[in-house]
């Protein structure tokens, strides 16, 4: 069988097999992209992937900002601590 069939001239995928979707950011924390743009990866134009693959590093440090912030659940929770008085 010839390799010829499994190398393709296509824009590969960035998964990595880590896919999860991050609840504030909104995209994956393994390949950076939403949930729209994985779904429609395989339809997609040569052209269209290239300019995803482009954006990811930048989405890279989105998500890393959004697990920066605390959650509204957290924020919530540090306040009724604070007026509680307690540390």
């Amino acid at each position: 069988m010839s390799d010829r069939i499994w190398k393709r001239s296509e824009v590969e995928s960035p998964c990595v097999k880590i896919c999860q979707i991050h609840p504030a950011a909104r995209i994956c924390i393994g390949c950076y992209r939403s949930i729209d743009e994985i779904g429609r990866w395989s339809s997609m134009s040569p052209e269209e992937r290239q300019a995803i693959m482009a954006e990811l590093d930048a989405r890279q440090g989105q998500l890393r900002a959004a697990a920066n912030r605390p959650s509204a659940r957290r924020q919530a929770r540090r306040q009724r601590r604070d007026e509680a008085g307690q540390p």
